[in-house]
């Protein structure tokens, strides 16, 4: 009986330790599996099914603890963050380190600053921590007290480093420089934040003597470095420099792998208009992701060669690299360059399959495009459906409203931008002025004026008073024009007169064109535009000896009157047409078009305005010179190679002549057709006999 019960305790002792053992390992392999779930669960942002996960894990580690707080920081749920490290039992600096930065990235400076001072042990990591947050949150002279007061043992290269990127981050470069070269002991990455701090503000010239420098000094780039390097050498367009580096990049060898260095020589040699050597620093990349691809596109448009960036672009989608905002924008701009409104839309098209037009960064590009391609309300449309708009985007439809004359809406947007508390600059006054002037808005251009130059932190440039200028010029305040000129603070361009001549050209006023004609010719002897706009105020006003004493003038002295020519694009092709030309293929149809709706515009009471002739000929000859012009021959091509009842949209280099102006109206309602107008000034909309610029331009 004693021997049985000795073996069942024997046997249950057994079960018993073989049952525990089997219990351990069953809970280390539910621990790691709910690791795996959590980490899984954070990889793909769901927090909530992660702190779930987490809640089952008897005694989670505090780096599970330090893990989860931080996801919870970084999608801005600081107070989770914070009650999750609070029951930590034991918590480690990691932790604490972990908890302050998490602070600093949901901008509670207060709450970081109480739980650093709280720390009972402190770091490197921590002080630097603190400092770098400082930095990022602009709070400059805080994070110098606080960098200074760590113990000199503490202050390692990473401190320094983040003191260096934080003052560059805030534009102080000067200080960056000064603490650079007090640092005792420097690294790659030292290098790299200031020379990137210097080109990023402004000082690419000093960025690349710094850059010789580290190279000189024995220290090896890394590929951030040489990407500065090639980025300042691109600004200032230091093309031996920046050969040096492709060479160091070469030595370097593996450096050829490095998708970031590759764009940067691409965009180099671009810059540098060196297409050719681009194409083959493209040619030579390994691996060409969209950020190489999109560097040869951007380089062909910076080069005005926007057919070969629409054709990189096409290839880049055809074999499969995914474009992305800075593709689509450059692709884009390229368009305008081109002015294809055709392959705009095609552009627009993929842009909108990717989800992409809704950001600020495409949808700006998209609204700039449909503007200056003529397509203004498609422009103010795409506006509406951004996300979150920008003051790039405000600018744009401001400025694109601006050029096809519509104040009112530039003027309604303006109001719409300041609700929504986005604050304007020197581009949102600029085509404010612009709006008003093509408006005939004089009163809202000086309360523009003036509220800019006095109650918003903005400087006055030249632009600015160009712009307001020419608002009291087309309004006829040429007195008032003048004087404000002679009143800038700044050295006064040939542009600005310009401005006030074009002006009196606009009310016939010898008296002031003469004398902004006379300061053209002071600071610009040879600017056609000048003698041109002068010349024709002689000529409308029947001075004809003026005119020839002007003209030989111009002989005399070699300036050339740039000719005027209209233009259309149609299935990508450009089709430009000069003021009684005769080149083009279909001549005849186009002078028989010309010829039937003279017949017709006759019919409607038009008569030709002879003193847009400008040439002291018979009235038959000033006639048969207007109705030729080259915006003329354009539009009679549109009408033989569209569709009818199709918007046709020309491009002229000039300003449109008043005559061409009252016939077009005419044309338009005779044809039953939008027609689209762009001059040197502005976009006219002509349709039903009426123009949209209300015949004020």
């Amino acid at each position: 009986m004693v021997a049985r019960v000795r073996i069942a305790i024997r046997s249950s002792r057994s079960f018993s330790f073989t049952t525990n053992g089997s219990s351990s390992t069953s809970t280390s392999s539910c621990v790691k599996s709910h690791k795996y779930l959590l980490s899984n669960h954070l990889k793909h942002q769901r927090l909530d099914q992660a702190r779930a996960i987490f809640d089952q894990i008897p005694s989670p580690h505090v780096s599970l603890y330090t893990t989860l707080l931080l996801a919870y920081a970084r999608n801005h749920r600081l107070p989770e963050a914070i009650n999750l490290f609070l029951q930590i039992p034991s918590k480690d600096t990691i932790s604490w380190n972990a908890i302050i930065k998490g602070c600093l990235h949901c901008g509670d400076l207060v709450t970081a600053r109480k739980l650093f001072d709280e720390m009972p042990h402190r770091t490197v990591v921590s002080w630097t921590t603190l400092v770098d947050g400082l930095l990022r949150l602009g709070i400059v002279e805080e994070a110098e007290t606080l960098f200074w007061a760590m113990s000199p043992m503490d202050r390692d290269v990473v401190a320094w480093n983040a003191m260096i990127h934080g003052y560059c981050h805030n534009g102080r470069v000067d200080d960056a420089l000064r603490l650079f070269r007090q640092m005792p002991s420097k690294d790659v990455v030292s290098w790299t934040s200031v020379i990137a701090g210097l080109d990023h503000n402004g000082k690419s010239e000093l960025a690349l003597l710094l850059f010789q420098d580290m190279v000189a000094s024995g220290v090896i780039p890394s590929s951030a470095s040489l990407v500065c390097g090639l980025s300042a050498a691109a600004k200032i367009l230091a093309l031996n420099v920046g050969l040096q580096i492709h060479c160091c990049v070469f030595k370097l060898g593996g450096y050829s792998f490095d998708d970031f260095v590759s764009a940067s020589l691409v965009t180099f040699y671009g810059s540098c208009k060196q297409m050719d050597n681009a194409c083959k620093a493209f040619g030579e990349t390994n691996c060409k992701n969209v950020v190489v691809w999109t560097a040869l596109v951007t380089g062909y448009g910076f080069n005005d060669k926007h057919w070969e960036a629409l054709q990189v672009f096409g290839e880049m989608i055809r074999v499969g690299a995914v474009p992305n905002e800075s593709s689509f924008t450059s692709a884009l701009n390229s368009c305008c360059g081109l002015e294809d409104i055709e392959r705009g839309k095609v552009i627009h098209a993929a842009g909108y399959k990717m989800g992409l037009e809704i950001g600020a960064y495409v949808g700006s590009s998209l609204v700039v495009m449909y503007s200056k391609c003529g397509y203004v309300n498609d422009a103010v449309s795409v506006f509406k459906g951004i996300n979150e708009k920008s003051i790039v985007s405000w600018n744009s439809v401001i400025v694109g409203c601006a050029q096809h004359g519509r104040g009112s809406w530039a003027l309604t947007l303006f109001s719409q931008m300041l609700r929504e508390g986005v604050d304007p600059d020197e581009i949102t006054l600029t085509g404010l002025l612009s709006a008003c002037s093509r408006s005939g808005m004089l009163q809202k251009a000086r309360c523009f004026f003036r509220y800019f130059g006095q109650k918003i932190s903005i400087t006055l440039t030249i632009e600015h008073y160009t712009s307001m200028v020419d608002v009291l010029g087309r309004c006829g305040e040429l007195e008032e024009a003048e004087a404000l000129i002679m009143s800038m603070p700044m050295n006064v361009g040939s542009m600005v007169w310009l401005a006030l001549l074009s002006a009196c050209r606009m009310h016939s006023n010898l008296d002031v064109a003469e004398r902004a004609a006379k300061q053209i010719f002071e600071m610009e002897p040879g600017c056609s535009a000048a003698y041109v706009l002068l010349s024709n105020l002689y000529a409308s006003s029947g001075r004809w000896t003026e005119v020839a004493r002007i003209r030989r003038t111009m002989k005399d002295n070699g300036v050339v009157k740039q000719p005027g020519s209209s233009w259309l694009t149609l299935k990508g092709l450009k089709h430009e047409f000069l003021s009684a030309d005769r080149s083009h293929p279909l001549t005849e149809q186009l002078y028989l078009k010309l010829d039937w709706l003279g017949v017709r515009l006759k019919e409607l009471g038009y008569v030709p305005d002879q003193q847009f002739a400008l040439h002291d000929v018979e009235i038959e000859q000033k006639e048969e010179m207007l109705s030729y012009h080259s915006e003329r021959l354009a539009i009679a091509f549109g009408l033989l190679s569209t569709v009818k009842g199709s918007t046709i949209t020309v491009m002229k280099n000039l300003r449109v002549c008043g005559d061409c102006h009252n016939a077009i109206k005419l044309i338009a309602k005779i044809v039953g057709r939008e027609i689209v107008v762009r001059d040197s000034s502005r976009f006219h909309h002509f349709k039903n006999g009426i123009c949209s610029c209300g015949d004020y331009w």
